[in-house]
């Protein structure tokens, strides 16, 4: 008996009681709908973060200022800035670093007629837009001659240009920041929130030179050309721990730093970041599959059972079988073939629940879903393992009965 012929036999057989086929099949379908749809959240999940920490720019370090002390008073990071536009010029001869931007950053409000925003003014170079990875949807961006002549120029994020500019087109037109006229040169593309839930398009980007001296002003303790924070773009394929510590051991020269003593500066390295964030979303993922698996298992187990009890109420019709000429091998494969075949189904079935309730979650709960045609393969390809494994006994127990003691079964 051919495989095919087994398959029409085991539908059959799984046809006279739909009812108790259908129950038999729910453990499956719960385990596989449940596998589904928590590894689609999983994913989902890891996917944004990802995302969320590629959005600040890929292959990137960022060096900024820490806590400082005036004399037995410890003040707060960035009080003080102790980074330098000669420190980021510096780092740039660090092998794998492809340029670094000095950024210097503070608040206003950018004010266009009766309509106005309050939002975070940053000081940029023109390698700026290269580290953060970030476009521009209309106009440009700041130029070196912009920051030679201190001009006053801006580029407003997403979120300030629709708050500003409600009705009109922003590239062309006037705000006012601390009461000082700015041309809009350029609108940039739109970042989303980062890993920390803060709006990265709430920004209005101005030359550095003009920042310093228009918008965010002197700090007595602020070094003629001192920055908060320098962000370094390294080359495709840099080992990023490597040049996180050549940057260290830069910067602790060039600030003559004492061995033991504490730096003035912090580093942090969006790399391990992003994998020290999947790697727990990971975690979770699996996690979360193996729980959902528990009901495959328990799923598994029903059909054994099942099988077990319809392998005692067809003695008779394997006794028949095997007394007109069928192999124990042929009583062997229909019965598993009929055990996978209860279990492919509920697969299949399973699947489309699992797809319909990561939906359902994605537009009623606003979690973020994905699911990866890889994991629903896996889901089907176990699903059938299962119905394999647990079908096996019963199958086995079947073909190893005696022809004559089950044609003379009651």
């Amino acid at each position: 008996m051919n495989v095919l012929a087994n398959l029409l036999v085991a539908l059959r057989a799984l046809r006279i009681n739909v009812l108790r086929s259908a129950l038999t099949m729910l453990g499956i379908i719960i385990g596989v709908g449940a596998v589904i749809t928590m590894v689609a959240v999983g994913s989902g999940a890891q996917d944004r973060v990802s995302a969320q920490i590629r959005s600040l720019g890929a292959n990137l370090i960022i060096v900024f200022n820490a806590s400082s002390r005036d004399g037995r008073a410890r003040l707060g990071a960035g009080t003080t800035y102790n980074l330098t536009e000669e420190d980021a010029e510096a780092l740039t001869l660090i092998d794998g670093v492809v340029l670094t931007a000095p950024t210097v950053r503070g608040g206003a409000q950018v004010v266009n007629g009766a309509d106005n925003w309050w939002t975070a003014i940053q000081g940029v170079t023109t390698d700026f837009m290269a580290a953060r990875d970030w476009e521009l949807v209309a106009g440009r961006a700041i130029t070196e001659e912009d920051i030679r002549a201190g001009a006053k120029v801006v580029v407003l994020g997403e979120t300030v240009a629709k708050a500003v500019f409600v009705n009109s087109d922003p590239v062309g037109s006037m705000v006012r920041i601390k009461n000082v006229p700015f041309d809009v040169v350029g609108v940039l593309a739109k970042k989303g929130q980062n890993s920390f839930g803060q709006d990265q398009d709430d920004v209005a980007l101005v030359p550095l030179s003009t920042a310093r001296k228009r918008v965010i002003g002197a700090n007595l303790q602020t070094r003629p050309t001192g920055v908060a924070q320098i962000l370094v773009k390294l080359q495709d394929g840099a080992d990023a721990k490597v040049v996180e510590e050549q940057v260290t051991s830069s910067l602790r020269q060039r600030h003559n730093i004492q061995p033991g003593a504490e730096d003035d500066f912090n580093v942090r390295n969006l790399s391990e970041i992003m994998e020290a964030r999947e790697a727990s979303q990971r975690v979770l993922s699996y996690l979360l599959a193996a729980v959902a698996s528990v009901s495959l298992l328990v799923g598994g187990i029903g059909i054994m059972n099942i099988m077990l009890v319809s392998v005692t109420e067809r003695t008779r019709e394997i006794g028949l079988r095997m007394a007109v000429g069928a192999r124990r091998r042929d009583i062997l494969l229909q019965f598993l073939v009929e055990a996978v075949t209860l279990s492919l189904i509920g697969g299949i079935v399973g699947i489309g629940i699992g797809i319909l309730a990561s939906a359902l979650i994605a537009n009623l709960a606003g979690w973020p879903t994905l699911i990866e045609p890889l994991s629903l393969v896996l889901a089907f390809g176990f699903s059938g393992a299962v119905g394999v494994f647990f079908g096996f006994y019963p199958a086995r127990k079947a073909a190893q009965l005696d022809p004559i003691v089950a044609l003379r079964y009651e």
